[in-house]
């Protein structure tokens, strides 16, 4: 049985902890808002971009003459997955569970005969991968110096995408993040992005009621488009990213305080009982040695 000294710095060490966790639940909250509200003002600029893209895509005939991110490369051997996580830890499963998604989509690839690469994004995540798939790993992209990646590290990613799609080092590329649902949910998506999907009946024939003209030819403002639209789709899964690590953050802090209080208080019901068998033992001694006397 521990000591009542022992007992009583184990309480205080979990006090301290508590109070760490708490402070960390509070900053995560107030990052969340921020976050949250950055993810959410994204999300209609690339609905209506993907909108856009829907009816370009749908009056142009896809070719060997089509800008290449739109008409692949003419095989689907090789693909890459890009998979996006963060550089800090203490938010719970956030980070494992995209990797997991990572890991389980080159597992069935490789099933069907595919070669996998990959692309890592932030420094948590990539212990796995690496273990995993030592050999397979194409780049990586830091982060570690970035307060809030944004616009511009998407735009980065994307241009180093593109580039090594035009040196022929894969044919398919799949982004892995967190798409943010609310502060308990953050949802583990996988979707390709290069080449561009063509778009589905339903958004090909999407505001078909109006006549629209373009200028110039389809064909010219959908190769200028294209770029874009890439990193548009990175921007907006940094963007759910980070909405998603300060949800789970808050809620990883919120349950690490919740236990730190439970065990203080299990530790100070044993403090207390062993503090009051050492006073009977203490009294029992003194009566024994009185009547000793």
């Amino acid at each position: 049985m521990a000591s009542l000294k022992e007992l009583k710095g184990r309480i205080n060490s979990v006090k301290s902890t508590q109070k760490i966790t708490k402070a960390k639940q509070m900053v995560a909250a107030a990052k969340l808002r921020k976050a949250q509200e950055a993810a959410e003002q994204a999300r209609p600029y690339a609905a209506r971009l993907a909108e856009v893209m829907g009816s370009l895509a749908s009056k142009v005939t896809i070719s060997e003459n089509s800008p290449k991110l739109l008409a692949g490369t003419g095989s689907d051997q090789v693909h890459l997955l890009v998979v996006a996580n963060s550089d800090k830890g203490l938010c719970g499963a956030f980070n494992s569970n995209i990797v997991k998604a990572a890991v389980q989509k080159a597992r069935k690839l490789e099933a069907e005969g595919k070669t996998v690469l990959f692309y890592l994004v932030g420094r948590k995540g990539r212990a796995v991968i690496k273990r995993e798939f030592p050999k397979q790993i194409e780049h990586m992209f830091d982060t570690t110096d970035v307060r809030n990646p944004g616009f511009n590290e998407a735009e980065k990613i994307a241009d180093e995408l593109v580039a090594l799609y035009e040196k022929g080092k894969f044919d398919v590329a799949h982004l892995f993040f967190a798409k943010f649902r609310s502060a308990l949910v953050q949802e583990p998506t996988g979707q390709q992005i290069i080449p561009v999907p063509t778009p589905t009946a339903a958004a090909a024939t999407a505001g078909q009621d109006a006549v629209t003209e373009y200028e110039p030819e389809e064909e010219e403002i959908l190769a200028a488009l294209l770029p874009r639209y890439l990193k548009t789709q990175l921007f907006g899964a940094l963007l759910e990213n980070a909405a998603s690590e300060q949800g789970a953050s808050m809620t990883a802090m919120d349950n690490a305080t919740r236990n730190a209080g439970d065990l203080i208080q299990k530790l100070t019901i044993q403090y207390n009982r062993s503090r009051q068998a050492a006073i009977t033992t203490e009294l029992v001694e003194i009566i024994a040695g009185a009547e000793a006397l």
